[in-house]
């Protein structure tokens, strides 16, 4: 399984990016999808999941800001992300989980938030 993210990019605080994934190869099928982020000094940490049930979960510090959303006819997650702060600065991550108990990192695309 490959993934390919991207949307991100250089926004001043106050503005919005979507970012977006896709996962691509044979004899797959996904169960959770999600996105996670690691800040400069940091450790990975969660932004949002959506199960293949539907059910999401967020990072307190994005609720209300960022939603997460799915296409499973195109095996793509979605990231809306609005009023961005500084403190959202990081390469953000797409996570793929399988059915058989598989996960799949995408390389991760920059997000930069200017004060």
């Amino acid at each position: 399984v490959q993934l390919q993210a991207s949307g991100g990019g250089l926004v001043q605080a106050g503005g919005s990016l979507k970012l977006s994934c896709t996962a691509s190869g044979r004899h797959f099928s996904i169960n959770t999808m999600g996105w996670y982020r690691q800040a400069p000094g940091k450790q990975r940490e969660l932004v949002a999941t959506m199960s293949s049930g539907g059910y999401t979960n967020y990072a307190d510090s994005v609720m209300g800001r960022f939603t997460i959303s799915r296409d499973n006819a195109k095996n793509t997650v979605y990231l809306q992300m609005n009023s961005l702060k500084p403190e959202d600065t990081a390469v953000y991550y797409c996570l793929i989980a399988t059915m058989n108990g598989m996960d799949y990192w995408g390389k991760g695309t920059l997000v930069t938030v200017s004060s």
